[in-house]
């Protein structure tokens, strides 16, 4: 079985690594972002209702 060179250990390190972090991105950016910001819409727009 021949053995694989270190240059590509590190490609396959890197590539694994940058997907990992853009998938980590798109979950955090679609899921908790969006979250946060209809609670935060929800409230703020009680806070306006009040003063008016």
């Amino acid at each position: 079985m021949p053995q694989m060179a270190p240059i590509n250990w590190l490609i396959l390190f890197i590539f694994f690594f940058s997907m990992f972090y853009l998938i980590m991105n798109l979950l955090y950016f679609n899921f908790i972002k969006n979250m946060k910001m209809k609670f935060s819409y929800k409230t703020n727009m009680k806070n306006y209702n009040k003063f008016i």
